[in-house]
């Protein structure tokens, strides 16, 4: 066991991965098959939510995910079939976060599903995500009826191309600079993107109108009913600027939080990429919908905790006091939970500012040594998908890590540089 405290080494490290974090310029830049950019795909590749885990060990959403997109890509024609080809060896499953990509929920990523492609401009590091379903019966929920399956098959074969042209037409889009403003309109951009994804849907219009009407209304009709279709911009804008940031010696800054509904995982700046650090996904406290209890929600899940890794979502709920639902509590309890991430953090990002504390940059670069010597935890802003397959979303919240993946990293941390233990 090891009680590491900062020196200045680490200090210098982790100044050094916030000053990092604090000048990516996300951009998205294109829409293609994950099969064909994200790097490792191959055609019996299934990407998931969190840290690895096998097919049996998943959770009942991510299981009927799993079968989803095994419909999906013709690989099954039923669930019973889906699930005797994911047990069958000829599936290889991996974490999207291995994989320079990330996705909400249950995170499932397959060959021909269409995938964002987000371009950090200060350092050419790509992140891949698919589009956002919405919420209820989807897919990266658990859902796999037919209903889902259609809307796998529209946004690979008509929404995908249409959004191509755009983006290429457009020359890219700042991402950045959406997120910023959201900030300001009620948005903390992970359980709340409704003011983002009208200021993307804007961007977007005047091209829309050089497209062909039909296709083009489909596709607004879509993304304006969608209130978290930018989420996941923001995901890969995110993950395109942490994975810049990963592999700074010497630092203890958190470069990845996520969770597949069994175990949740981090990753730190200063060890291997590939160094998973683990606990068990914590149950989300918050409201339910209509029909439905806590009993019926799955663990917390998703690649989406990748958005507080960055400083947003949960870290900036004191922007997006309507969030204060969710908790059961007051636009104060929003501002409090902001207030409380300053504490473990090692610096404030002057790019995304929230204007109901005077204009303070959000907390920056999750310190691994703070959480633990202050045994205070990252809050996360999620949605909750139920326990069992093809449901979907039942109620939203919010969710810690378990203390232990950051007892386990820095421990590791101690360990590979060569610490003395107690």
């Amino acid at each position: 066991m090891y009680r590491l405290q900062h020196n200045e080494t680490i200090r210098e490290a982790n100044r050094h991965v916030v000053e990092l974090l604090s000048r990516s310029e996300p951009c998205w830049v294109g829409v293609d098959t994950a099969l064909q950019v994200i790097p490792g795909m191959t055609e019996c590749t299934i990407l998931h939510a969190g840290p690895p885990i096998a097919f049996e060990a998943m959770c009942g959403a991510m299981k009927g995910a799993v079968a989803g997109a095994l419909i999906f890509e013709g690989l099954a024609a039923s669930y019973e079939e889906a699930l005797a080809v994911a047990r069958s060896g000829r599936i290889a499953f991996a974490p999207c976060n291995d994989h320079d990509a990330v996705a909400p929920m249950a995170g499932i990523i397959s060959a021909s599903m269409p995938v964002i492609i987000v371009e950090d401009k200060t350092y050419r590091t790509r992140a891949f995500a698919p589009f956002n379903e919405g919420n209820g019966k989807v897919l990266q929920q658990g859902a796999n009826d037919p209903g889902t399956i259609l809307r796998q098959r529209y946004m690979r074969d008509e929404l995908a191309p249409l959004l191509e042209r755009i983006v290429s037409r457009m020359g890219g889009l700042d991402i950045k600079e959406i997120i910023a403003q959201s900030l300001h309109m009620g948005d903390e951009c992970h359980n709340r993107t409704k003011a983002a994804t009208a200021l993307f849907l804007m961007k977007l219009l005047p091209y829309l109108l050089e497209e062909e009407r039909e296709q083009a209304a489909r596709a607004a009709d879509l993304i304006r009913g969608t209130d978290s279709f930018f989420l996941n911009f923001s995901m890969a804008a995110c993950k395109a600027g942490l994975d810049a940031a990963h592999g700074i010696a010497h630092s203890t800054i958190v470069t990845t939080m996520s969770r597949n509904g069994v175990e949740f995982g981090i990753k730190l700046s200063g060890l291997p990429k590939d160094a998973w650090f683990t606990g068990p996904a914590q149950q989300v406290i918050g409201i339910y919908f209509e029909g439905y209890a806590p009993g019926d929600g799955n663990r917390d899940m998703g690649d989406s905790a990748i958005v507080e890794t960055m400083g947003l979502g949960g870290f900036a709920m004191s922007a997006a006091p309507a969030i204060a639902q969710y908790i059961g509590g007051t636009a104060e309890d929003a501002i409090n939970c902001s207030l409380r991430m300053y504490e473990i953090t090692a610096s404030e990002n002057s790019n995304y500012t929230v204007p109901a504390d005077n204009f303070r940059g959000l907390p920056l670069g999750i310190d691994a040594l703070q959480v633990v010597g202050k045994r205070v935890l990252p809050i996360i802003s999620t949605a909750i998908a139920h326990k069992d397959p093809d449901i979907g979303q039942v109620g939203a919240g919010i969710s810690t890590p378990p203390q232990e993946c950051f007892e386990k990293a820095v421990n590791e941390f101690a360990k590979y540089y060569g610490y003395p233990s107690e």
